[in-house]
């Protein structure tokens, strides 16, 4: 009488391990697709913030090179003087790269805050080191040959704006600046105020003399 019994209740037993290989097999689906969405949301943010890169250095190139002349366009009004070169010295040269980077920065910030916590700090690192290559590039080559080019002066600014745009893309990767967030702002601003004071009130160095102004 007991076997019709354990017949009857064997495919019950089929059922529930059944039921119990669907609900680990459907879990470990939802685990692989959770993953995968996580994993392509990851890749397409950090193609979105290559892509953004690139573009920002299209942007520095180009508004650098126009704010060149923007000085003379705007009728030498002092406050555009501020932010652009107001004659030719190395340090007015340097804004070539400093505020259109800034501008750009802002709006990478504003946009990758949240993902990428480091971007800050990476992109006043990237426009204090491109700004600062400036000046060491040409005097390095002018040491060097003897005299300076257009050409390598050129080339220097789209050198010192491609390497400020990979260090601020890579260490906002890499997030090795996170514990020199302060410090890195600190000395943005300093160079901020430092551009906007000696403009019209340069010290008396090389770094700031007119190289169209002979003696």
């Amino acid at each position: 009488m007991t076997r019709p019994a354990k017949m009857f209740l064997l495919p019950h037993k089929i059922i529930s391990d059944l039921s119990k290989h669907s609900f680990l097999i459907s879990g470990t689906k939802c685990i692989i697709t959770l993953w995968l969405h996580i994993l392509c949301y990851e890749v397409n943010i950090m193609i979105q913030l290559k892509f953004f890169t690139i573009i920002g250095a299209i942007f520095v190139l180009i508004t650098g090179t126009l704010a060149h002349f923007l000085y003379r366009w705007s009728g030498n009004h002092i406050i555009v003087g501020l932010f652009v070169p107001i004659n030719e010295s190395i340090w007015e040269h340097m804004k070539l790269l400093f505020f259109p980077m800034f501008l750009c920065s802002v709006v990478m910030v504003l946009k990758f805050r949240k993902e990428y916590p480091c971007i800050a700090p990476s992109f006043c690192f990237g426009i204090l080191a491109g700004t600062l290559l400036i000046p060491v590039l040409y005097y390095a080559y002018t040491y060097i040959l003897g005299k300076n080019y257009f050409i390598l002066d050129i080339s220097i600014f789209v050198l010192s704006v491609l390497a400020a745009f990979w260090f601020s893309y890579r260490l906002t990767l890499s997030c090795k600046l996170m514990p020199y967030t302060f410090l890195l702002y600190g000395l943005f601003f300093i160079f901020f105020a430092s551009f906007l004071v000696f403009t019209y009130y340069p010290p008396e160095l090389e770094l700031f003399k007119d190289q169209t102004v002979s003696g």
